[in-house]
């Protein structure tokens, strides 16, 4: 297991958070958004088959690359590309800014799909936590699962396999089949990170009712992975996410996740916030601890 990569790769993002890179430099995540932009431009078909070959030629790239990557002998070297994939820092100042901001409307569309002109301040708290629980699962747990047993490659890997998702693994008419493949293998990577998080802010928070609960609200999602860290989330701080919900002019009825109140304070988005704190603490003692007796 990659132990010592991982720690020194959570450390880096611990207090660097994203880097600035200088302009002749492009973070890997814009690269993949590039290619797969590329790809859609010249090759795009409203077919599953072309939607598997941007998968599988984005993913054939990533492997190859950081395969040579990898090789390259220097723990350092290989835990700074790392902490690109890791986004805790970033995650936790983003959702920060909702409740801080002098124009949260503003702030939470940058960071969500739903319609934000109308919110209430209880709805756009409502979505900050539901963002930054889902996030957790995709852009901190996850990376670190593949990592911890893959290296380089394997956090590369599941990085591409999300942006894939995020950029056309979308249920309307364009993506519909284009889309299928690179959805059906995000919700396939997903799955045990998902609910490792939700077990995670369960254990983080000391919470038994979240241990015992938190599966029964998840499996309610449309989603196979994204209701368990939100269910684990909401049953912690003892409020109700989900319900009805604006997307482009449109109300979706979702389930609730979660039985407590529905009126969503800022105190409830900084109660979930304290999980950063928490769970630096506890990802840096546990690899502190095993790489300290694995020597």
């Amino acid at each position: 297991m990659y132990l010592e990569l991982l720690f020194f790769a959570y450390l880096i993002d611990f207090i660097f958070g994203e880097f600035h890179l200088i302009k002749t430099l492009y973070h890997p995540i814009i690269l993949f958004g590039n290619y797969i932009k590329w790809f859609e431009k010249k090759f795009y078909k409203d077919c599953i088959f072309r939607g598997f070959l941007l998968t599988i030629s984005l993913l054939t790239l990533v492997f190859l690359v950081t395969f040579l990557l990898s090789k390259i002998d220097n723990i350092y070297f290989q835990a700074l590309l790392c902490s690109f994939t890791i986004s805790s820092k970033m995650l936790y100042d983003s959702v920060k800014e909702v409740i801080s901001s002098d124009n949260p409307k503003h702030a939470i569309s940058m960071l969500v799909s739903r319609d934000t002109k109308e919110m209430s301040e209880s709805d756009i708290n409502k979505a900050a936590i539901e963002t930054y629980a889902e996030n957790l699962s995709d852009g901190v747990i996850a990376p670190m699962f593949y990592m911890i047993f893959f290296g380089i490659v394997g956090a590369f890997i599941y990085k591409a396999i999300n942006t894939l998702d995020s950029m056309v693994g979308y249920r309307n008419e364009k993506y519909e089949n284009f889309g299928k493949f690179a959805a059906k293998l995000d919700d396939v990577v997903n799955f045990i990170p998902a609910r490792i998080t939700a077990l995670l802010i369960a254990l983080l928070f000391f919470s038994k009712k979240t241990f015992k609960e938190f599966y029964s609200y998840g499996k309610k999602h449309e989603s196979p992975n994204a209701g368990h860290p939100i269910s684990a989330m909401a049953l912690v701080l003892n409020v109700s996410l989900g319900g009805p919900t604006s997307y482009f002019g449109k109300i979706k009825e979702k389930p609730y996740f979660g039985d407590g109140k529905k009126n969503i304070e800022k105190e409830d988005v900084k109660k979930a916030l304290d999980f950063k704190l928490r769970f630096d603490i506890f990802v840096l003692i546990v690899l502190s601890f095993f790489l300290m007796f694995s020597k």
